[in-house]
């Protein structure tokens, strides 16, 4: 199935719109943009805050011999592998992010470019608008469903890391 072109979505918008937008319309959708957008800075912090994550993660396989939370793979393979083991459920979460800011809000348009034609039935603006609003809720809620599985995954690459970080200590004190 091709991907219908922008341009055929900007035209189904435009017929929306008519002579002058319908103020409820225009208030409806600058709502549903603010919801959109506060996701998408949400996504974008959350991703920012797994590459802290993935980089403060690494510390026991890249600190430099000796250091507190230093791990060797020869002699503490265990550990090494828990450590690289507890990154995981942080890359699902990077994953997760960035499948929630590739979703976009691109509404059906199928016959609307027939409707065109001369001679042919116009699509209503009404039905343009339902499929518009119906499109961004679920690109809302598709985009809020994966940064509740992103945080979830986040929480739980950071338990495994402190749990490791705790281990290594724990061998090292002991």
């Amino acid at each position: 199935m091709a991907r219908p072109l922008f341009r055929s979505r900007l035209r189904a918008f435009q017929a929306m719109l008519g002579d002058a937008p319908d103020p409820a319309f225009i208030a409806t959708l600058e709502f549903l943009e603010n919801r959109d957008l506060d996701l998408s800075i949400r996504i974008g912090g959350m991703l920012a805050f797994n590459a802290l994550m993935t980089t403060i993660g690494t510390h026991p396989i890249s600190a430099s011999p000796g250091a507190p939370l230093s791990v060797d793979a020869a002699s503490q393979p265990v550990l090494t592998i828990l450590s690289l083991i507890g990154l995981a459920p942080l890359v699902v979460s990077s994953i997760l992010c960035l499948r929630a800011l590739l979703l976009g809000e691109e509404f059906d348009t199928d016959g609307f470019e027939d409707s065109l034609r001369p001679g042919a039935e116009a699509e209503s603006p009404e039905k343009l608008q339902r499929r518009l609003f119906a499109t961004f809720i679920h690109s809302i809620d598709a985009q809020a469903h994966l940064l509740r599985q992103s945080v979830r995954a986040t929480f739980v690459g950071g338990a495994m890391t402190l749990a490791v970080w705790a281990a290594i200590l724990w061998d090292k004190m002991g």
